[in-house]
């Protein structure tokens, strides 16, 4: 294996330095991986901020995340962003006229309802004088909502926001080619019999060919999981590392769901069929099951496989945002303080996925906090691959110092604090609704631990990434 990965990496000249200086180190948090989860126990002070205004996580909630395919199947995007908002309704009987504006993330737009968010509130009762709108940025789109309502409520625009997330994998969007889209457009405007034949008369059978979407950098032409296969070989990530990776992830998920640890979920009646209560996407193995299947984008030695991937998956996810003063004022007892956050850019080729290592250093520095202070760190897996390349960068001084201009390395998080209630990989990733999962698993798992900072961080296409620090509110 080591010679196929050596070979595969010449044909990768800006990622092979990775692969030398990488090559000889093994993961050395693998024999943790089923590590029990800690408790902790913080006095920390608070990152508040003279003359700043304290944001505030009233509550969040999700719809179920299931495989694409499966019960949502039959619905449209707004369908599932607006059992969202009524579950948040519902879960925090906030008055609807209360709500100031709505902000959803979603990546591949239903062309029917392009501004999602306000085609889900107007079906979830809100007045139609509440402002909406739909913002997109991959698998940080739920994120780019939650930090627009940060900062309109910063500014003292507004004091009450609701952002979330919707994707649906199961209908997504496919068009004629760009030929047939072309004649059919130049026919509607042809004015004569004339007209309409001559065109007609270019048809031919390769432009009924649809255009079928891709999760791919159209940069790039890559794909995102032929992406990950690359870097988990640059960082020399091995098959075994990232299966056993992909299943702590699934029974983590599995003990989670079984303890009703996954509280911020809502039941959805689903038109039609019957009520849909937990994620069904939790499905432990074995390694010997995950060993056999074959890779799904570099073949045939790849290492990424179906079973250390995330799925295709439907969901949405909604968040009640506030100035603190005004949760206090509505009788709310807050969830969590939303601190410090930033977002990065690197090389959509080589460092697509390496978002999380780039934005952690940033936002730790920003809140002025190290990685020891950290209590909980809920991180995007994307892919296992993803995760454990990061984890390489995070704890490499050479790396740190050749491409992030940094002299010391980041920093591994401890994997007794690391996504202990299960991840992208078992929960589901619905590409818009990811970040509300994220912040509210780190907000809850602070409540239950006992802990005060968490810290968020995803990748994204486009080679983009964001982190955040989000703090226990006081009990």
């Amino acid at each position: 294996m080591t010679s196929i990965l050596t070979y595969t990496l010449k044909t990768l000249p800006s990622t092979s330095k990775w692969a030398l200086r990488f090559s000889v180190r093994t993961l050395s948090c693998s024999s943790q991986l089923h590590a029990a989860p800690a408790v902790q126990t913080s006095s920390k002070k608070t990152l508040a901020k003279p003359n700043v205004r304290n944001i505030v996580v009233v509550e969040g909630v999700r719809i179920p995340f299931l495989l694409s395919g499966t019960s949502y199947k039959d619905l449209m995007p707004h369908d599932l962003a607006r059992a969202a908002l009524s579950g948040l309704l519902h879960r925090t009987n906030i008055p609807k006229e209360v709500v100031d504006y709505i902000i959803f993330g979603t990546v591949i737009q239903e062309v029917k309802t392009s501004n999602v968010a306000r085609e889900a509130a107007l079906g979830a009762g809100f007045s139609d004088k509440t402002p909406a709108h739909t913002v997109t940025m991959a698998c940080i789109s739920a994120n780019q909502a939650m930090t627009t309502a940060v900062g309109l409520i910063a500014a003292g625009q507004y004091d009450v926001v609701v952002a979330g997330g919707v994707e649906l994998m199961s209908d997504v969007p496919i068009r004629h080619s760009r030929k047939m889209r072309k004649m059919m457009l130049d026919l509607n405007k042809a004015k004569t019999l004339g007209q309409r034949l001559s065109l007609l008369s270019k048809f031919r059978l390769n432009f009924l060919a649809p255009e079928l979407p891709a999760v791919a950098e159209f940069s790039t032409n890559e794909t995102m999981g032929h992406s990950a296969d690359r870097l988990a070989a640059a960082f020399s990530v091995s098959r075994l590392e990232q299966d056993e990776y992909a299943l702590r992830s699934h029974n983590l998920a599995k003990k989670a769901q079984d303890e009703g640890l996954l509280s911020d979920i809502v039941p959805f009646k689903v038109p039609g069929r019957d009520t849909v209560t937990k994620d069904n996407g939790i499905r432990p193995s074995s390694l010997e099951q995950m060993a056999k299947l074959k890779p799904a984008f570099i073949k045939p030695y790849g290492t990424v496989t179906a079973a250390n991937s995330s799925f295709l998956t439907d969901g949405a996810s909604a968040m009640l945002i506030m100035a603190e003063e005004k949760a206090l004022a509505l009788g709310y007892k807050p969830k969590a303080y939303l601190r410090d956050f930033v977002y990065v850019s690197q090389d959509p080729k080589d460092q697509l996925l390496l978002g999380p290592t780039y934005a952690t250093p940033k936002v730790l520095e920003k809140a002025g906090l190290t990685m020891n202070d950290i209590d909980a760190f809920e991180f995007h897996e994307a892919f296992s691959g993803q995760i454990l390349a990061n984890f390489r960068a995070m704890d490499s001084d050479w790396f740190a110092q050749n491409y992030m201009g940094r002299k010391t390395k980041v920093g591994l998080p401890p994997l007794d604090k690391f996504n202990n209630w299960g991840g992208s990989l078992s929960l589901g990733h619905p590409f818009g609704a990811t970040g509300v999962r994220l912040v509210m698993t780190a907000a809850n798992r602070l409540r239950k631990d006992g802990g005060q900072y968490g810290l968020v961080a995803a990748c994204a296409a486009g080679g983009q990434g964001h982190a955040m620090i989000v703090e226990a509110y006081p009990k």
